[in-house]
């Protein structure tokens, strides 16, 4: 009996299209260049047109389900989790303003605005128009996800419910089977643009500070979020998060919230969490709770901001941090589905939602997505302790 070929990750291979793209920025003839970004802007096209119908999808749905519930208890948990991924995210964005700006300096900055002095581009490209502009996307999405959530089974069927349902899991597979296959692609010629015009070295001397902060403010928001619901729950805290320690490998093994949901419910019941509130608590925390993913996008953006010299300020990026906790609701269990989620609200902050800068945030997020993801599943197990505590005080007959 043959053995299974093991396929190489997602992460490995947008590390090798990176390397590959510095490669052919730095020693190939400009033709080979070109004809990379050629096929990078096929898949850019591709995505433009995607995009809209990816936020019709799952936002629908993910508004759809989450209004579907045990009533109270359900406000209480999505409250809770809403507020947590709000504060991460805004906590997140006064360390990137605080600490970025000491290594993104004005030598970095210049380099990379001097990047269009050596120009270079495809040789030919297709256009591939939208149906929706992503903002008629998003209303569109709210105004049938609520509708939907309100009225089936009521006023209306679940004709409506099933077709939307069905949509998103084709949203879904194309995402799975060509938007995450091909995304090295589209990297591999950003960068080979970036090189070309040499702006690669300047931005890859900021990423890895940035890495190792977002690491950083990761555990940090655990011990935060452990020691409320330690301080909460009257545990020791310390224990809570050596109990979580199974949760948080298996998540940087799976990159999924999904995938981790059984383990981390005998997390849960580790930590003493009943187990009415950690069966519902955790699978619903694993779909709306994102606080790992919201401080990563937001150090991401953050930087990628003050790199291209583009306004940052906390007027600017709350909008984006507020309506993200939303919308990640409704973030597909892929790996990276947060920043595709992410990617139609760049424009809050000025950022294309396709395109060279919107492609290096994308590359920037998924090379360290299992982190997010295994820090988004750690706080799901506070959250529940909180959820837990304030049920049975308060809500519990």
């Amino acid at each position: 009996m043959e053995k299974k070929r093991k396929k190489l990750g997602l992460v490995p291979k947008l590390i090798l299209a990176i390397i590959l793209g510095i490669i052919v920025g730095l020693y190939c003839p400009s033709w080979v260049t070109s004809i990379l970004i050629t096929a990078s802007d096929f898949f850019k096209q591709f995505l433009m047109f995607i995009i809209p119908l990816m936020v019709v999808a799952f936002v629908t749905m993910g508004i759809a389900d989450l209004s579907q519930g045990a009533g109270k208890l359900l406000l209480l948990t999505a409250g809770i989790s809403y507020a947590s991924t709000l504060l991460a995210g805004s906590a997140a964005y006064v360390a990137a303003s605080t600490l970025f700006p000491t290594f993104v300096n004005q030598e970095v900055i210049q380099k990379v605005a001097s990047a269009g002095e050596r120009e270079i581009g495809g040789y030919f490209s297709l256009a591939i128009p939208p149906l929706l502009e992503t903002t008629s996307a998003v209303v569109l999405a709210f105004v049938l996800g609520v509708s939907i959530s309100s009225m089936k089974g009521k006023e209306i069927g679940h004709a409506l419910y099933n077709g939307m349902n069905e949509f998103s899991v084709i949203i879904t597979k194309i995402l799975a089977r060509v938007i995450i296959p091909l995304l090295p692609l589209y990297i591999c010629g950003t960068f080979a643009k970036m090189t070309y015009q040499g702006t690669t070295f300047a931005i890859m001397s900021v990423l890895w500070k940035v890495f190792l902060i977002v690491l950083l403010l990761h555990m940090l928001y655990l011990l935060v979020a452990f020691t409320i619901a330690g301080l909460v729950t009257k545990r020791n805290p310390f224990v809570m998060m050596k109990n979580q320690i199974p949760g948080y490998l298996t998540a940087i093994g799976t990159q999924s919230s999904a995938a981790t949901i059984p383990v981390n419910i005998n997390c849960a019941k580790n930590n003493g969490i009943s187990e009415e509130i950690r069966n519902f608590a955790i699978p619903l925390c694993a779909n709306i709770h994102m606080a790992g993913s919201m401080i990563t996008i937001t150090c991401c953006v953050t930087a990628t901001l003050l790199i291209y010299g583009m306004p940052h300020e906390f007027l600017t990026l709350f909008p984006f941090i507020s309506v993200l906790g939303v919308a990640l609701v409704a973030s597909p269990g892929a790996p990276g589905g947060s920043i595709f989620t992410a990617t139609p609200f760049f424009p809050i902050v000025g950022i294309p939602a396709v395109g060279d800068i919107a492609s290096l945030l994308q590359a920037m997020y998924i090379a360290q997505d299992s982190f997010g993801t295994a820090c988004n599943v750690s706080g799901d197990n506070a959250i529940s302790a909180l959820v837990d505590a304030f049920y049975r005080k308060f809500m519990a007959k």
